[in-house]
């Protein structure tokens, strides 16, 4: 781990790190304690009290940039490890889980810190209350010490994002990984003593095997603000946990977001979308996990869909043709099972896919790519987070019905729309609650855009400057003219 500049081990001894497509152990990783995390904590505290971390803008952007070319040396081995402990897919590296963040995840806010509005002038007016005339100003600081708990299916991404923007603003960190994941982190943190000026205890990295060692930075006081990617029932504790000290909060949870295809859409290119609830076992929190087809090209679109699922490649994730790979763990693969068993119980049908393990992979975490079809949204299929390789596709008739099927959901992170008009598309997406849209195709993705989600999706942006807005206090000032 590294605490307070210096790369040590945990008191709880060691913890193994599992590769998913084989089940067999990775390597050993330094197991935190309690003591140790409140190490990191204290070490992050004094790191922001004590040093000029917090006003050196020009350092923080040659720090940044440093730890960039640090990652840049190391993105293959990088790449060949998080093959190994997250299970993802080696075609998916050169995309979301690696290549696309280690390409602006640090550039995009270390230049952000030349651009950003740092203070705003307001200009001078006479204020009623004193009766004089005031300069006034507002000034943007930093929160102070950033707790980054990140979750097991995009681990490097998530944390590249949360450390660029939190870093960049001023911040300290204490960065928490999944266990699941933990050795694309350790050798951040390596990298980060090694090979950048970043002064001890800006950036600590702890990595534990009990969950509730991280929530020591939800209860610290010393912590003012939690930086969260995961799952929603663990974003609701930490809100419950962190009123006590009224912690700063961003919360990037779950999803059920929902692809619509209208009835003038291309269904051969619309059905790809489908493609991508395969993509890495389906372990993505906006994946498009419901399809809302017309009924009236239902039979045509499903044909389609059952075309693709009974044609995708399951299996190990180094070779390049794979598109889905095993779940993460044991533990998920039964998650994932037990709700497939619900979607028959149901009464959905079950057209491609299912309980039983993909042929030929007894070892390994792996799942079917499953298909149901005939949902009704009332189903917990097409209601809660699978995340996996699961679609659940659902008939409506007209634009309306389908604007409030994709919105009666807990969730509201993201959502797709698939037409022949981007005037139709548009309209469509205006009335969906989701934070993210697609629309004919299209990405909002990368570092300069706010990705987050409504309702039980979770609180703030990452990215972009909405992102870079919630590590930072606003204080306003004001001053007698002379």
């Amino acid at each position: 781990m590294l605490v307070d500049g210096k790369l040590v081990e945990g008191e709880a001894g060691t913890f193994p790190n599992i590769n998913p497509a084989t089940e067999e152990e990775l390597g050993e990783v330094a197991d935190a304690s309690t003591a140790d995390i409140h190490r990191a904590i204290d070490a992050a505290r004094r790191a922001f009290d004590e040093t000029d971390w917090s006003t050196n803008r020009a350092f923080r952007q040659q720090c940044l940039r440093q730890l960039q070319s640090a990652l840049e040396v190391e993105q293959e081995a990088l790449r060949e490890e998080l093959i190994l402990e997250v299970g993802c897919p080696r075609m998916v590296t050169h995309g979301p889980q690696l290549d696309l963040p280690l390409d602006d995840a640090l550039t995009y806010p270390a230049e952000l810190i030349e651009k950003y509005p740092w203070e705003t002038e307001l200009g001078d007016a006479m204020v009623q209350l004193t009766g004089q005339v005031n300069t006034r100003k507002v000034w943007r600081e930093p929160v102070g010490v950033v707790g980054a708990i990140v979750p097991w299916n995009y681990p490097f991404e998530v944390t590249i994002n949360k450390l660029g923007q939190a870093l960049a603003t001023g911040n300290t960190v204490v960065l928490k990984p999944a266990p699941d994941t933990p050795f694309n982190a350790t050798r951040i943190g390596r990298l980060v003593a090694d090979r950048t000026d970043i002064p001890a205890g800006v950036v600590n990295v702890v990595t534990a095997s009990d969950h509730l060692v991280g929530e020591e930075l939800t209860l610290s006081p010393k912590v003012d603000l939690i930086s969260f990617t995961g799952s929603t029932t663990v974003g609701i504790r930490i809100m419950e946990k962190g009123a006590a000290t009224m912690k700063r909060l961003f919360l990037e949870l779950g999803g059920k977001s929902a692809a619509i295809v209208l009835d003038d859409a291309d269904l051969a290119a619309a059905s790809m979308i489908a493609f991508g609830v395969c993509m890495h076992a389906g372990q993505g929190c906006a994946t498009p996990t419901r399809m809302l087809l017309p009924r009236s090209r239902y039979d045509e679109g499903v044909a389609l869909l059952q075309g693709i699922y009974e044609t995708v490649a399951v299996g190990d994730p180094q070779l390049s043709e794979t598109l889905c790979g095993p779940v993460i763990s044991a533990k998920q693969r039964s998650r994932v099972i037990g709700y497939i068993d619900k979607g028959i119980a149901e009464g959905a049908n079950l057209l491609v896919g299912g309980p039983e393990a993909p042929a030929g992979l007894d070892r390994g975490f792996y799942v079917t790519p499953t298909l149901f079809i005939d949902v009704d949204n009332s189903m917990a299929i097409a209601r809660e987070e699978i995340f996996g390789p699961v679609l659940v596709v659902i008939p409506y008739d007209g634009d309306e019905e389908a604007i409030r099927i994709a919105n009666d959901s807990p969730y509201g992170l993201a959502g797709y729309v698939l037409s022949d008009s981007l005037d139709r598309s548009v309209a469509v997406a205006r009335q969906l609650r989701a934070g993210s849209l697609g629309l004919n195709g299209g990405a909002a993705y990368g570092a300069d855009v706010p990705f987050g989600g409504f309702k039980a999706s979770g609180v703030g942006r990452q990215n972009g400057l909405a992102g870079f807005d919630q590590y930072l206090e606003v204080k306003s000032v004001a001053w007698p003219v002379d």
